[in-house]
């Protein structure tokens, strides 16, 4: 009973096909009876014979007053199929409508909108905008994708809604290339989804330090935060190429500065022993920027900031940042 049954195309079961077939020959017409000849209990004899009998292949018997009898296979198949064709219809009719109406929607929503002024850009207001735009665009990559990352640890929400989208564009063989912060290799959720993307064939780097957030598809459509310190505000589109090719600029450039995931992010000391991110801390605070300013620009904890800073103090042998920083100076660290 356990084998597939021939007739399942038609929405018979195992079990059906079974009941029908006993009932075909005459040899049992009881719901006891069919029990024991099939195996199967008698609860679900009866629910075969119910279904069986919707389906018109069953009739009440003439005979046999409270029993039923078989329709013969050309009589009761012929009226399955065209039932078959007469539902497949109807559904063909309904996605065809749906088509229609989808159209219109769309018509109508370009309407709405306006239409897209490559030079003025169009806003995406609020993350489910962002995100049903950010759908289109991907499905519409041909070539590649650049991203820029900022802010160490991601979002758990943010690496969810993006892992589909990533996925269907790896599929199409669409060349990705990520740029995260050095930061996000302390995260295990941020890390462990950048490692995703790169075992799959994405290009991933980290730096210290890098620009707002920035999606580039094809070089030729950008997306930016209209706010980088409130993404959840909503985004800019723009296709402006003159636009768009600066960004372009700006990720290579940052890309160049940034090293692989898989490789250590001190490799870029060189003499001084300094990593990328220490040059970056120090190069921040002696700007003038806060710990809380430098630590939101690196994408760390402020702890961190001010752990990493007594490290340098300790190796500079100064007892204030003032007195760091003239020493670092002197060093040529900055």
């Amino acid at each position: 009973m356990g084998e597939t049954s021939g007739l399942e195309a038609l929405g018979l079961s195992v079990f059906q096909e079974a009941v029908y077939r006993s009932l075909l020959t005459g040899s049992a017409e009881g719901v006891d009876e069919l029990s024991t000849r099939l195996s199967i209990s008698p609860c679900e004899v009866g629910d075969c014979l119910d279904q069986l009998l919707d389906m018109g292949l069953l009739q009440p018997s003439r005979d046999r007053t409270g029993m039923l009898r078989a329709v013969s296979p050309e009589i009761g198949f012929e009226v399955i199929l065209r039932r078959h064709e007469t539902e497949l219809l109807c559904r063909q009719q309904q996605i065809a409508q749906g088509k229609e109406a989808m159209a219109r929607m769309l018509a109508a929503y370009a309407h709405d909108r306006g239409g897209t002024d490559p030079g003025r850009g169009e806003e995406l207001l609020g993350l489910d905008a962002i995100q049903r735009r950010l759908e289109r665009l991907t499905q519409e990559l041909q070539e590649e994708c650049l991203a820029i990352e900022p802010g160490g640890a991601q979002s758990q929400a943010s690496l969810d809604a993006a892992r589909p989208l990533d996925e269907r564009a790896l599929h199409r063989g669409v060349r990705l290339m990520t740029i995260y912060q050095d930061s996000a290799r302390n995260d295990p959720a941020t890390h462990a989804n950048a490692r995703w993307l790169s075992d799959r064939g994405g290009q991933v780097r980290t730096a210290p330090e890098t620009p707002p957030r920035l999606l580039i598809f094809d070089r030729r459509v950008a997306v930016v935060p209209i706010d980088p310190a409130d993404t959840r505000r909503g985004a800019l589109l723009t296709t402006a190429p003159g636009i768009v090719a600066s960004l372009v600029t700006l990720f290579e450039q940052t890309w160049e500065s940034a090293v692989s995931l898989g490789a250590d992010p001190r490799s870029g000391a060189g003499e001084t022993g300094l990593s990328p991110a220490e040059r970056g801390l120090l190069k921040l605070l002696a700007s003038g920027l806060t710990d809380e300013a430098a630590g939101k620009r690196l994408g760390v904890s402020v702890r961190t900031v001010r752990r990493q800073m007594a490290v340098l103090m300790d190796r500079l042998d100064a007892t204030s940042r003032f007195e760091a920083g003239l020493k670092a100076a002197r060093r040529g660290w900055l």
